[in-house]
């Protein structure tokens, strides 16, 4: 017998005792905040409790364990728990469904339909996180992903399978931005997470942003910040978990993920939670194993299957890029956007700075010609930006500096192509085209 044949009958067997073994429940005997602690059931990190209340049942996740304590963390509000509450663990609980049938569909963390369209039918569950793809079988990034926004197709050019950083503070227009990729991509399906978010905000991004011709390629997960820390996490996952389904059908995904920074908010939670020291201005050490983690599924996928292109904001607190998860996720991800304050203050909109945004697979899927002009423009960009101030009070002396000459003259212009309308859609070649005219060159074309 083969080691693959082994190793797969050690695994059947292995499944047949877990089915077949008995669900022996325990009992609460503790619950400190959102923590729920349980004596006399072993269940395994990560496995489905089911926990008795007063008014009915109440889900809960393994998150933790000491000596014959068990933490978890609920899904639902733990209004209810009563002391000596009855603890089962769920051997049985399905997961995610995945099918083509979640296209035009608004689901929760765990899977479950929020839009009233009734259940969704599924043969295929998503279960146990999947491991990690050999680095030597992913496809390599070599042609770009037209997502419909000027600004990006042209300077910051995005590859298909690239992983980038959107970063902004707090009403910079990042659902706008990412609305308008929604309806300009040209992506095969578009999956949309949306993580610790107020719940008007789901709400007017489904209806008014998104729409409901971007709906119909769509899945959106939605867990408002109103969820336990457990959905939000859970909100993070199934939306990756999504479009890995979607990728290993071959086809190409536009992965949104608006934020990034509440999953790690939400695993900072759990991990206090359950005990675990704090390190980095609070954030516990888990946390930055967690990111990479998430990140790492996104991307090319083997031969044969597809790609997920995955965009996720960084919520900078305060405006600062120095953040720890701002600072841990651009060391990770293939580039990053980033929203100025200052500029959407001004009204320009979308407010993409493109003096510090970059895009690190840029080179390998555009021609020099375009690398060439696009590096032509944030020269010129940069030049006028550092020198501003002298030339708003008029210090600044005509022909002293041949570069900046051409920056004001060429300022209005660049002004107004990196600015674009909501609901206006930029495809990529027109985008070229425009940016050939901009700056006067040769595209090969």
């Amino acid at each position: 017998m083969s080691s693959s044949q082994l190793a797969a009958n050690l695994k059947q067997q292995l499944q047949h005792i877990q089915k077949s073994r008995p669900n022996l429940a325990g009992r609460l005997v503790r619950v400190v905040g959102l923590t729920l602690e349980a004596t006399g059931c072993t269940a395994a990190i990560g496995q489905t409790c089911h926990v008795e209340t007063a008014s009915g049942q109440l889900f809960a996740e393994v998150v933790g364990f000491a000596n014959d304590r068990i933490f978890l963390m609920p899904k639902d509000d733990v209004s209810g728990v009563v002391p000596g509450a009855k603890v089962t663990p769920l051997n049985d609980f399905k997961g995610v469904p995945l099918t083509m049938a979640l296209l035009g569909r608004v689901i929760d963390g765990a899977g479950k339909p929020l839009d009233g369209k009734g259940p969704i039918v599924s043969q295929e569950f998503g279960g146990a996180k999947k491991p990690p793809i050999n680095p030597l079988q992913r496809q390599p990034i070599h042609a770009p992903l037209d997502v419909g926004v000027r600004a990006i197709n042209s300077i910051i050019t995005v590859g298909k399978g690239q992983r980038m950083g959107l970063f902004a503070g707090s009403g910079v227009g990042k659902s706008v931005l990412l609305g308008m990729m929604t309806r300009g991509t040209a992506a095969d399906v578009i999956v949309v997470g949306l993580v610790g978010e107020r719940g008007r905000e789901v709400k007017e991004f489904i209806d008014e942003i998104l729409g409901e011709e971007g709906r119909k390629r769509s899945v959106v997960v939605a867990a408002p910040a109103d969820v336990s820390p457990l959905m939000r996490l859970k909100g993070c996952e199934t939306a990756v978990q999504v479009a890995e389904y979607f990728r290993e059908q071959g086809l190409d995904v536009l992965l949104l993920l608006d934020s990034i920074t509440r999953y790690a908010q939400a695993q900072r939670e759990i991990a206090l939670a359950v005990g675990e020291p704090p390190a980095t201005k609070g954030y516990p050490p888990s946390v930055f194993a967690k990111l990479p983690a998430l990140v790492e599924r996104a991307g090319n996928g083997a031969v044969g299957q597809g790609s997920i292109t995955a965009f996720y904001t960084v919520l900078s607190e305060g405006d600062d890029l120095q953040d720890p998860i701002a600072d841990a996720s651009r060391a990770i991800l293939d580039g990053h956007i980033v929203l100025s304050r200052q500029l959407a203050d001004s009204g320009h909109f979308p407010a993409i700075d493109i003096e510090k945004s970059i895009s690190r697979v840029m080179p390998a899927v555009t021609s020099m010609e375009h690398q060439k002009l696009a590096r032509a423009v944030k020269q010129l960009y940069a030049a006028y930006q550092q020198s501003k101030d002298l030339i708003s009070i008029g210090a600044y002396v005509k022909g002293a500096d041949p570069q900046l000459d051409a920056a004001v003259q060429l300022m209005p212009k660049i002004r107004g192509f990196l600015q674009q309308e909501m609901k206006e859609v930029v495809p990529y070649d027109e985008s070229l085209t425009q940016l050939d005219k901009l700056l006067p060159g040769t595209m090969g074309r």
